[in-house]
């Protein structure tokens, strides 16, 4: 049940992240009308896009299921253009719209549809006993060698906050609660532009 209502609300909030392709313009994807604003809002569309699945992405694959991102394994640095392989917390200001002018957006979209696919399968995969696991010492070095959450301050709190969390606690900030704040910010970003 529980599963159910996840998947449904994931469903809608990626219906939203897919009506951007059909709404706007690659300039608007790019367009950061809150630069000054504290919040979520400060940010671009593509850069919200990419550092929610790039979060869900580290954090299925890496912390849960202990296998290979699928920005790696489906080669997406390449394919998307990106200059980095972090969640972008580093990003400031100009930097971000800087990184936003240089993703691919159609690689980007196949990406976030590859890492939601692969999330829904990993969280069905699991079991009850599954959800109370702590991340283990080795598999939080592990994380860090990876080089995928920037050292820069506002960036490495990151690993702490992962790692201090169960599989259940990491189901509910990266996979759900953090897409609808992105989402949602997004969604005031794209009013702005088309105000």
């Amino acid at each position: 049940m529980g599963l159910d209502t996840l998947f449904d609300l994931r469903n809608q909030l990626m219906n939203t992240v897919t009506s951007f392709k059909d709404e706007l313009s690659r300039e608007e994807f790019n367009a950061i009308p809150f630069i000054n604003a504290k919040g979520y809002h400060s940010k671009t569309i593509a850069y919200s896009i990419w550092h929610v699945f790039r979060i869900e992405d580290i954090v299925a694959h890496t912390l849960i299921n202990e296998d290979e991102q699928i920005f790696f394994a489906g080669n997406y640095q390449e394919r998307t253009n990106s200059p980095i392989i972090t969640t972008g917390n580093e990003l400031k200001k100009e930097e971000i719209a800087e990184f936003s002018k240089q993703i691919d957006i159609t690689e980007l979209y196949s990406y976030i549809f590859d890492v939601k696919n692969s999330t829904e399968k990993i969280i069905s995969s699991l079991s009850y006993s599954d959800l109370k696991k702590k991340i283990t010492k080795n598999r939080k070095e592990y994380l860090k060698s990876l080089n995928v959450v920037s050292s820069d301050e506002n960036a490495i709190w990151l690993i702490d906050y992962w790692c201090g969390k169960d599989i259940r606690g990491l189901i509910q900030m990266p996979f759900s609660r953090h897409w609808i704040m992105h989402i949602e910010a997004s969604l005031r970003i794209k009013n702005k532009i088309h105000a």
